[in-house]
């Protein structure tokens, strides 16, 4: 087995130590017992975290970001798989052109984007509407959706769902008991990524939302914009941590090194 050279080691050391570093701070502001931000070295304290729960705005919004994220992910994961199948699976005119308009979100700039359907959710009548706010987010991240499918798919050995066929398999019964089992880590992979894109988006979400309709990203942003306290600090703490327990989940049950190739 060849061993990794000491000069590339201390690299990858030192580069994972320099992503880290910011979450790591975040963390250790978040257990000061002072009313401003810094070093808890003097003595650790709970009061932040105490303080989330006492922040209704913010506990509001926290689950409105929660219900957002998950339905967003799953209306378009319900939208990905299918297109993803039929990108992966068939040769059919305008294939090229329906795979680059359904990725095209990526390439746009979320403020260009919100802009976009801010004007066009206003026309409607439905601006800083939940449904409104819904549509949107499904669009932004239908794409990372579709991008872990198509590779699931397309690592996807056919004749598996050609015998299932050739014994008397109807279509649907294909696609339930051999197709989709086997593209499962890709389409988890996808709805988990959609989901922690959707619940992170600040940018667009700032033109689309209302009052009314905060997400917790855009009431973070509204709260420091007028005073800075180390509740963000434990509220991202918390956030953090939920993600890493996402992330153990996922590979508990599938492997992130599948999901994240979007093979089996």
């Amino acid at each position: 087995m060849k061993r990794t050279h000491p000069v590339l080691m201390v690299f990858h050391w030192l580069f994972a130590a320099f992503m880290l570093a910011p979450l790591v701070m975040v963390a250790l502001v978040s257990f000061t017992d002072k009313g401003y931000i810094a070093m808890p070295f003097d003595g650790a304290s709970w009061r932040w975290y105490i303080a989330i729960l006492k922040e209704d705005e913010f506990v509001n919004a926290f689950y409105r970001s929660l219900v957002l994220g998950a339905t967003a992910a799953t209306l378009a994961t319900l939208l990905a798989v299918p297109a993803g199948m039929a990108i992966a699976w068939h040769r059919f005119p305008g294939r090229e052109a329906i795979l680059s308009l359904l990725l095209s979100p990526l390439m746009v700039p979320h403020v260009v984007l919100g802009i976009a359907l801010l004007r066009f959710f206003t026309q409607l009548g439905a601006s800083g509407t939940m449904w409104g706010l819904t549509a949107a987010h499904t669009v932004l991240v239908l794409p990372y959706v579709l991008r872990l499918v198509v590779a699931a798919a397309t690592g996807f050995d056919r004749t598996v769902a050609h015998a299932a066929e050739s014994l008397g398999a109807s279509s649907w019964t294909v696609f339930r008991r051999v197709e989709l089992p086997l593209i499962v880590p890709g389409v988890a992979g996808g709805w988990l990524i959609a989901f922690i894109n959707s619940f992170d988006e600040l940018t667009m979400s700032i033109f689309v939302a209302s009052a009314g309709t905060q997400t917790l990203p855009v009431k973070m942003y509204n709260h420091i914009a007028n005073t800075i306290d180390p509740l963000l600090a434990s509220i991202s703490t918390v956030l953090i941590v939920l993600t890493l327990v996402l992330m153990m989940v996922l590979d508990r049950f599938y492997g992130l090194d599948r999901v994240l190739a979007g093979k089996q």
